[in-house]
């Protein structure tokens, strides 16, 4: 299966080790990943603020790279919410639309299409936390929301329970935001601050030794906290565990 690897603008900026664990696992998985070269921004960042315009070149740009492709495959869990549920600032062609309904979030692209059963390459010896996003949880459906009745699932902890030595820990609130919210955390700085502070305490209170996240974006603001607060504690990218790094 030949697959376009989507690569968020902030993730090749900031935290490239996350990408490339993303292409070196799916590589692992016997997928062919081509890696378009003009991508940039999905054009979210724009939308949230009601930059339509700008977000509509960024878009466009977004669906000319990816449009041959059979799938489209991100580690982020916001950005590709943005495809699926919000490129609306061009025009619904037929290419528009194909892009939107096969851009896929890595982990519920190995745990829906791919159905991985394991990950024998992948060994993690820590207690970890984990964190799935917002967007990931009541955007793209990757874990049942604790507001809503029903049979609970979290595929992030799925996947994660077929590495070995991996011990996950039950968080307090597993599903509260981190207030991150993207532009949220620049326009409510306190609020935002306040809510990452809370949420990197619970990982404090039930011992983690390592948070993990489909969304680096989350992890960031965390991170940026945990240490502002003194507070030694390591943040990975979920495809950095299931590819065993790098770290």
């Amino acid at each position: 299966m030949k697959v376009g690897l989507f690569i968020p603008c902030y993730v090749d900026a900031i935290y490239p080790e996350a990408g490339i664990a993303t292409l070196e696992l799916l590589e692992r998985l016997g997928l062919e990943v081509v890696y378009p070269l003009n991508q940039t921004c999905c054009g979210q960042p724009m939308a949230n603020e009601g930059d339509q315009q700008h977000s509509a070149a960024a878009e466009q740009l977004f669906v000319d790279n990816f449009r041959e492709f059979e799938y489209i495959i991100g580690p982020a869990g916001s950005c590709v919410k943005h495809v699926r549920h919000h490129l609306d600032a061009i025009p619904q062609d037929p290419d528009v639309l194909h892009v939107r309904q096969r851009t896929y979030e890595l982990v519920e692209f190995l745990h829906d299409i791919l159905q991985v059963e394991s990950f024998p390459w992948a060994y993690f010896r820590y207690k970890v936390g984990l964190h799935n996003s917002c967007s990931s949880i009541r955007g793209l459906n990757i874990a049942l929301p604790s507001e809503i009745m029903g049979t609970p699932f979290n595929k992030t902890a799925r996947l994660l329970q077929m590495v070995e030595g991996l011990e996950l820990v039950p968080m307090d609130r597993p599903d509260e935001c981190c207030g991150f919210g993207g532009t949220f955390c620049v326009t409510d700085e306190a609020v935002s601050a306040s809510m990452g502070l809370d949420k990197v305490h619970d990982y404090v209170r039930n011992d983690a030794e390592f948070i993990v996240s489909p969304d680096m974006s989350c992890l960031m603001h965390q991170q940026g906290i945990a240490r502002k607060a003194g507070i030694r504690m390591k943040f990975l990218h979920v495809a950095q565990v299931l590819n065993g790094g790098p770290f």
